[in-house]
């Protein structure tokens, strides 16, 4: 909820500075070497966990699953390890086996404790500093399982080492018992279980479909790895987590998966021989490819290796993904680059060879021969070096040379092999740079009137008086009858409402130049200020919310997700900024004599009426924004004090990507399966 306070807006919950930040308060005290704290061990991650993780919300406590899961994919990118299995315990708690060779056990000679130990109590310690344990690694430079460790109300170890089984238990990153042997084996491995600490986390509910998409882009990277996921929680708990859905991160083989769902319980398995070709298909897998081979290439270079699958199909979106020792590197770096110059390079060399691209026309552009290209790029390099502790961003200079002769070598010899992919590919591209031209001079035309004065602004949009855009939000209205009500009721200074009528281009459906030749797609780029696709500048944005606020319908779910579509594939900074928000309108309101009382569902409506009785009550359900006064409007879905509007957040570009895929693309089988696949989660079906 936001709040007013004289001119100024605080959207950060802060208190009342108009730039919502914190007033400065006077300490009064001494300040000197006694007031230094020094932080001992693992007390500086349970002191600032977001430091090592992130943030302590939803994002945070799936990181601490991926760093235990990391250890283990370690152990299988060292080659010792085929199978690992992570499982979400009853108690909420998680669990990750693998056959690795296990935690060292024994005596570690400096600190005088299990090397087991050692490893989850001290930061930065580990197998992966000096190239003997491992060659490659990932993980976040040694500190992940203590981080985990830390973070935890309690945490169990078991190691199958030697023929024994060992095991010790900490609470909050504290041993409470010494390394004991509990058993027997014939196997090696280790197994891990925490429970993260509810005094760190604002949830300690972990998401099955949220590990279920890292878990399958892992086993991706892994090739002929087998890991399951398996949610032992009862059905009725599952069924109340948000965002879990029944069936969801389909279980493959190959394309060939498993997964079950019996009395409550869910399990996913997957094992992909195909390494990231099978990656590269299932990401096409609801589009339709324009040759039928996927590239594939895998070399080998001193220290480092490199890997590469591509496939085009008839869209017009650029999806490469890159890693660097199995991490996203969502940023990209100097192994994206690489790629992307020899991929420019070798098309614009091969069109050439072949007359297609005459000497007197100019080279194909990077944007051109990344029109529907699908892509995944993976490295192993021995000493990586990231930038930023998240590490989304690849630094050594060295990859991208490798990248770009692997790349460039190896893809000229599949032109050379396939003659009918590479002028199908060619192809494409050419028909991408003549539309270049069209969206060219369409941009430079709101790149022109952004540039111009308030006055040059859309007819349709009423501005704000405020000129701070952090102190700014727009309301994208459906209607221009709800657009009207808004207007009314906004709160003129800090509120600018630009209304749209109909449904706008669906974008996954074509290309720029058609996108911006689109009326209302334009009116918004020139309210926003940004400009679009390569031209974005987040620094011009004039708002800092910007809010879809649309029917409680299917035309008004059509038209927010066109919205989100459009912000995704052209202005995806704004999402990944927490720019974008979606309005909730309410869905009815009960009245009860001259009292109003509003609900968001339902099961609230039910909660209102036992309240205040039903006698005398008269309720109204809202089919549309336009229904509702502007001081209804202002109240319900407007004003900072009383209304609730949804962030919107990217966790996972793939999912994302394959979510917008399937509703907006031109397949309908995929959207006859979603929809089938979702349809009992839906609450308030408008028929």
């Amino acid at each position: 909820m936001d709040n007013i306070t004289g001119n100024g807006l605080n959207h950060n919950r802060y208190g009342s500075h108009p730039n919502g930040r914190p007033d400065r308060v006077a300490i009064e005290g001494p300040y000197g070497a006694e007031q230094i704290q020094v932080l001992e061990g693992l007390e500086a991650v349970r002191k600032r966990p977001s430091m090592y993780i992130g943030s302590t919300g939803v994002r945070g406590l799936h990181q601490l699953a991926y760093e235990v899961v990391d250890n283990s994919i370690d152990e299988a990118l060292a080659g010792v390890c085929d199978t690992i299995n992570v499982i979400i315990r009853k108690d909420g708690s998680l669990q990750v086996v693998d056959n690795g060779r296990g935690i060292p056990v024994d005596v570690h000679p400096k600190t005088g404790r299990p090397a087991v130990e050692v490893v989850l109590t001290l930061l930065h310690a580990g197998g992966k500093f000096g190239g003997g344990a491992y060659r490659v690694s990932g993980g976040l430079h040694g500190v992940g399982v203590s981080v985990v460790n830390a973070l935890s109300e309690w945490l169990e170890v078991e190691v199958r080492s030697g023929g024994n089984v060992y095991r010790q238990r900490y609470e909050r990153g504290k041993p409470v018992t010494d390394l004991q042997v509990k058993g027997t084996a014939d196997t090696t491995g280790t197994t891990i279980t925490f429970m993260p600490d509810p005094k760190i986390f604002e949830t300690v509910e972990f998401s099955f479909d949220t590990l279920a998409h890292r878990l399958r882009e892992l086993a991706f990277l892994s090739r002929g790895v087998k890991i399951t996921l398996t949610d032992e929680r009862d059905g009725e708990r599952q069924g109340e987590r948000r965002g879990e859905r029944e069936g969801e991160g389909d279980g493959e083989s190959d394309g060939r998966g498993e997964s079950e769902s019996k009395g409550g319980r869910k399990a996913v398995e997957f094992q992909y021989d195909g390494g990231i070709v099978s990656f590269v298909e299932h990401l096409n897998k609801n589009r339709d490819p324009i040759h039928p081979e996927v590239f594939y290439v895998e070399r080998d270079a001193g220290n480092s290796s490199v890997e590469v699958a591509l496939q085009y199909n008839d869209g017009y979106v650029d999806n490469t993904f890159s890693f660097a020792n199995f991490i996203n590197t969502t940023e990209g770096g100097t192994h994206l680059s690489g790629f992307r110059s020899a991929l420019t390079r070798t098309i614009n060399d091969y069109a050439r060879k072949v007359g297609m691209l005459k000497e007197n026309e100019e080279n194909l552009s990077g944007d051109d021969v990344r029109e529907g290209l699908t892509a995944v790029i993976s490295v192993k390099l021995l000493a990586p070096q990231f930038e930023g502790q998240t590490k989304t961003k690849l630094g050594n200079t060295d990859m991208r040379g490798i990248v770009d002769s692997v790349v460039a070598d190896a893809l000229a010899e599949f032109f050379g092999e396939k003659p009918g992919s590479a002028r199908a590919i060619v192809e494409k591209c050419l028909s991408a740079a003549r539309a270049r031209e069209a969206a060219r001079k369409a941009k430079e035309l709101t790149r022109r009137k952004t540039a111009l004065e308030v006055s040059s602004l859309p007819g349709k949009l009423a501005d704000c008086s405020i000129r701070e855009p952090d102190l700014c939000e727009l309301f994208l209205v459906e209607g221009e009858s709800a657009g009207g009500s808004a207007k009314q009721g906004r709160d003129r200074r800090f509120q600018a409402i630009m209304p749209l009528r109909g449904k706008i281009l669906n974008v996954e459906k074509a290309r720029l130049d058609k996108i911006l030749a689109n009326e209302e797609i334009r009116a918004m780029i020139t309210a926003l200020g940004t400009g679009v696709g390569d031209d974005f500048d987040a620094s011009r944005l004039r708002y800092r919310k910007i809010v879809t606020m649309t029917d409680a319908d299917v035309d008004g779910a059509h038209i927010r997700t066109l919205l989100l579509t459009f912000f995704y594939r052209y202005m995806r900074p704004l999402i990944e900024n927490g720019n974008v928000y979606v309005a909730q309108p309410p869905l009815f309101r009960a009245r009860q004599a001259k009292n109003d009382f509003y609900a968001y569902s339902e099961k609230e409506l039910e909660s209102i009426l036992e309240k205040i009785g039903r006698q005398g009550v008269n309720v109204q359900r809202y089919k549309g924004l336009g229904e509702m006064n502007a001081e209804q409007l202002w109240e319900t879905t407007m004003n900072p004090e009383t209304r609730t509007i949804l962030q919107v957040s990217l966790e996972d570009a793939m999912a994302a990507d394959e979510i917008f895929t399937t509703l907006m693309g031109d397949k309908v089988e995929p959207r006859r399966e979603f929809i089938q696949q979702h349809a009992r989660e839906v609450t308030d079906l408008d028929i």
